[in-house]
């Protein structure tokens, strides 16, 4: 970058005494320190306007289609409020936890709380360190709004948005940090974790599942899934969530490149994979193919390709698509009808047993004889997939445990359910004082 040209008005203040008098915040975000690559820093943060599709409007449509119509603007208002308050706590703190200077490699350091201290360039990247912070803020957004499709009727709002902002902080930033940010399960264990099918899927279901079972079953549930009220919804919501996971999978890269078109490219065969497996297997099982149901196989695609998506073949991810439409299907049978847990739109089946699916099954799809990346110096097919093991067992349990703490620390401010008469009213009148559309 050139340097400024100083006014020949002044033409007794030279070029040093005029760089003195600038404000030192100003020099230290200038491009002389560190030039960031243009090209790559317009693809992410064009990767990062398409990203946050994902989330709003496409989670809260993907969510809102699928309940019952007294909750649809209570499900979409919780997606949305969510988003609006982790984006507020990633600027305060979150970033710095997940991503700020590695410091024994649990949490990062403080060196970039309120954003303030940024570095010119992010650390192994061409980009600003602005646009990554940016960028990594579609992922902490999204996770926990994935979560509110688990509760969705019955609730709390205030609970909802006191445990959700404590979960990104406490929950999701210090996973990403173990994962993306140079922590201890990248840097020592070797655990792998392309675009969140650990840090954002795999956290968002267990913590689901867990706030499922404390909460309890609706009062009115039947024997069944939930019958989604705007199935035309919910397929535009799924559409969004793809063009979302294609923007986040292809800007992980950091670079208008090769890896990020791969990655996009196994991105979209998994999703088409999913959504085809699922019409089968609703299909086989006495089912009609639905609207609703190829929606939901599309996103457990997602899920399922996330962590693999830049380090397998676009031919291994057709496999993978596949294979988690074969374990996230059941596992809504499973979940719903032989455990009991009422996980109301299927969060923990569908992004948690995606993203464990995904995890594990990178391990053998790196091969280079399948196409994949191959493995680092010393490494094999059986070492990944024992590091990919020790990931996920460890971010398994720590997602337990550290929701249910902070699940009983909220309710002690907010009631966590919402009273019976609420809920048999449904929750877009009886706590937000909204008649939601009905599209029967």
């Amino acid at each position: 970058m050139n340097r400024p040209i100083v006014p020949r008005l002044l033409p007794g203040l030279t070029a040093a005494s005029f760089a003195a008098v600038l404000p030192l915040p100003a020099l230290a975000q200038d491009g002389r320190l560190d030039a960031a690559d243009p090209g790559d820093t317009a693809w992410v943060l064009a990767a990062n306007l398409v990203a946050l599709l994902a989330v709003t409007p496409g989670l809260a449509l993907f969510h809102a289609g699928r309940v019952r119509a007294g909750n649809a603007v209570s499900a979409t208002l919780q997606v949305v409020a969510v988003a609006a308050l982790v984006s507020l706590l990633w600027i305060v703190a979150g970033y710095t936890v997940a991503f700020g200077e590695v410091a024994g490699g649990w949490i990062g350091s403080g060196n970039a709380w309120m954003l303030i201290q940024l570095g010119n360039v992010r650390d192994g990247t061409g980009v600003p360190e602005s646009a990554y912070a940016l960028f990594q803020a579609s992922f902490a957004l999204l996770a926990p709004a994935l979560m509110t499709g688990a509760w969705a009727g019955r609730a709390r709002f205030g609970w909802v948005l006191g445990f959700t902002g404590l979960w990104s902080l406490v929950v999701y930033a210090p996973v990403a940090h173990w994962l993306w940010g140079g922590g201890w399960l990248s840097a020592a264990v070797g655990t792998q974790d392309w675009a969140g099918g650990i840090v954002v899927h795999l956290t968002a279901g267990v913590s689901a599942l867990v706030v499922a079972v404390m909460l309890g079953a609706r009062r009115d549930r039947t024997r069944g899934p939930v019958l989604a009220h705007g199935p035309v919804l919910a397929l535009a919501g799924a559409a969004l969530i793809w063009l979302g996971a294609l923007a986040q999978s292809g800007g992980y890269a950091m670079a208008a490149s090769d890896d990020a078109a791969a990655a996009m490219i196994s991105t979209h065969a998994a999703a088409a994979s999913a959504g085809l497996v699922w019409l089968l297997l609703d299909s086989l099982r006495g089912g009609a193919p639905t609207l609703a149901g190829f929606a939901t196989g599309v996103v457990a695609g997602l899920a399922t390709v996330s962590a693999a998506a830049g380090f397998v073949s676009p031919g291994a991810a057709v496999l993978l698509g596949a294979l988690g439409a074969l374990g996230c299907r059941p596992a809504l049978s499973f979940v719903r009808d032989r455990l009991g847990i009422d996980d109301t739109l299927g969060v923990f089946a569908v992004h948690g047993i995606g993203g464990l699916v995904g995890a594990v099954l990178v391990a053998p799809f790196m091969a280079q004889a399948l196409g994949g990346v191959g493995y680092g110096s010393g490494s094999n097919a059986v070492a990944q997939t024992v590091a990919q093991l020790i990931g996920v067992g460890v971010v398994v349990v720590w997602s337990a445990v550290a929701t249910l703490i902070l699940a009983v620390m909220t309710s002690v401010l907010f009631a966590m359910r919402v009273s019976e008469e609420s809920e048999r009213a449904g929750l877009d009148a009886a706590a937000h004082g909204e008649r939601s559309w009905d599209l029967d």
